[in-house]
């Protein structure tokens, strides 16, 4: 986060810190409301909604001893959590809920890696989709395998079909326990499609689960096509401790000497916020030091930036990445490919780079998630410095929406596709290659040589939902970190 953003930060904390010590900090919280305390004070400070939640409000509490009497009543965190939200998914249908993406983490040792690509995980990346004719039942399909996994070493691999784990059949109501429950090992068992209809082939797959690092760089590639040098990047995490690699992968295309760029975003849930601008910037190059993006924080928040500081606010192009210069194509024109699952930081890049260049989507509707979090931790400052011992309990609630160097944020029903396309069975081919729908389809736009890939009839399924943002993960767009050691500053 930048300095500046840290002084305002402190400034905001200050006060509120001083406030505290008049309201809330009279009496301590008992050992007991610990986590609860830390949950109602870190949603007061930063939550997005925080104005619109009357039992966040700033005088709801006379003091610590009436907030102990409130948070006495939410004896699990988690439960009181979600009654702080401002109408969250957990209670509301989706086509009114407004909090759709914040959660809470009972080991922040778990959320840091998530956040990072680090998850315990077998490596079978999937959607799940609805059977035909069914509202209850569920089947998965692969999308792609994460290299360096157990399911690497297996005999699955991208468009293969299940139903079932461990010989029971998948449904809306069972699958996060089978798929993502405590259990490391299960088996998958296999179907084929036949004639519109999923059938069992009696073939299983056994899978185990490790910690996992996936390198979000899946591939990474130049296609000749003519006079065009095609670079096909498929991008599935925006991951900050691979933007070095990214950098790299940037700058072999560019080696090659690239003319036209594919980026390929179907899979990517989103991240963070830093990589999506630097990720823009290697992407263009011309335009460093100009707005990416700009942020829109709760009314106490955002009434001190737009009155002391209003350029904290804006995320901007860059040409390093600390001391190193990134590699940049310098292009005027990108070809960015979606699919249902494409969310947050993915949706960051395809706004922030429009005002700029031109942008050709070929895809699905996507998530439509224009809002980004901040881990908090039980702090002083809810930093990572000087958590509380007694427990691991994390926050990552929204605090910020986000929108274009034109203003523009209002995406939160997805971005359109310049040109529709939707991922099915008939159209996994591999992925990287030439003939691939989704890819075949960019190369024809770029070189105005064919007409788009049209999907095979009667095998198109209603989307339910995929592993990433199935498995905790959530659909992210985050800050890299709250402030850290602000009250020892001041």
């Amino acid at each position: 986060m930048k300095t500046k953003f840290k002084i305002i930060i402190a400034f905001l904390l200050a006060v509120f810190m001083f406030q505290s010590c008049q309201d809330t900090d009279d009496v301590a919280a008992p050992n007991n409301l610990e986590v609860q305390n830390f949950i109602w004070k870190g949603l007061n400070l930063y939550y997005l909604w925080q104005a619109d939640v009357p039992n966040l409000s700033d005088t709801k509490f006379a003091n610590q001893t009436q907030l102990n009497a409130f948070l006495n009543g939410y004896p699990q965190p988690e439960t009181l959590f979600q009654n702080l939200l401002y109408n969250p998914i957990s209670k509301f249908p989706i086509a009114t809920a407004v909090d759709r993406f914040s959660w809470i983490v009972s080991d922040y040792l778990v959320l840091e890696g998530q956040l990072q690509g680090s998850t315990n995980n077998n490596g079978v990346e999937f959607g799940l989709v609805y059977k035909p004719g069914s509202s209850t039942d569920i089947f998965g399909y692969v999308r792609y395998i994460v290299p360096g996994s157990d399911a690497a070493t297996k005999n699955i691999q991208r468009g293969a079909i299940f139903y079932a784990v461990n010989g029971t059949q998948l449904t809306v109501s069972n699958y996060q326990g089978l798929l993502f429950g405590s259990n490391n090992d299960y088996t998958l068992n296999l179907a084929d499609f036949n004639a519109g209809a999923i059938t069992p082939n009696g073939k299983s797959v056994a899978l185990t689960k490790k910690v996992l690092d996936e390198n979000p760089i899946l591939i990474n590639s130049v296609i000749n096509s003519g006079s065009h040098k095609i670079g096909y990047l498929m991008y599935n995490g925006f991951y900050a401790t691979y933007d070095t690699n990214l950098n790299d992968a940037f700058g072999s295309l560019k080696s090659q000497g690239v003319t036209d760029l594919v980026l390929d975003l179907r899979y990517n849930g989103g991240g963070s916020i830093q990589t999506a601008s630097r990720l823009a910037s290697m992407i263009t190059g011309q335009f460093t030091s100009q707005i990416f993006a700009k942020e829109q924080w709760n009314a106490k928040i955002e009434s001190y930036f737009q009155t002391n500081n209003p350029a904290a606010l804006n995320t901007l192009f860059t040409n390093t990445i600390g001391t190193t210069p990134i590699n940049s194509l310098n292009l005027s024109k990108i070809y960015i490919l979606t699919s249902k699952s494409t969310a947050s930081a993915s949706e960051l890049v395809i706004n922030g780079l429009k005002p700029y260049i031109t942008v050709i989507q070929i895809g699905d509707l996507t998530v439509g998630k224009n809002v980004g979090s901040v881990t908090l931790y039980d702090s002083p400052d809810f930093s990572a410095t000087n958590r509380n011992p007694n427990h691991r309990y994390a926050m990552q609630p929204l605090v910020l929406k986000i929108a274009n160097a034109a203003g523009f944020g209002d995406y939160s029903s997805g971005l359109v596709p310049t040109y529709q396309m939707k991922e099915d069975l008939g159209n996994l081919d591999v992925l990287g290659s030439a003939t691939e729908p989704f890819l075949k389809t960019s190369i024809a736009k770029i070189t105005g040589t064919a007409k788009m890939a049209q999907p095979k009839p009667g095998i198109q399924f209603d989307y339910f939902k995929d592993s990433k943002s199935a498995n905790g993960i959530q659909n992210q767009m985050y800050l890299e970190k709250a402030p850290e050691g602000l009250l020892k500053a001041l």
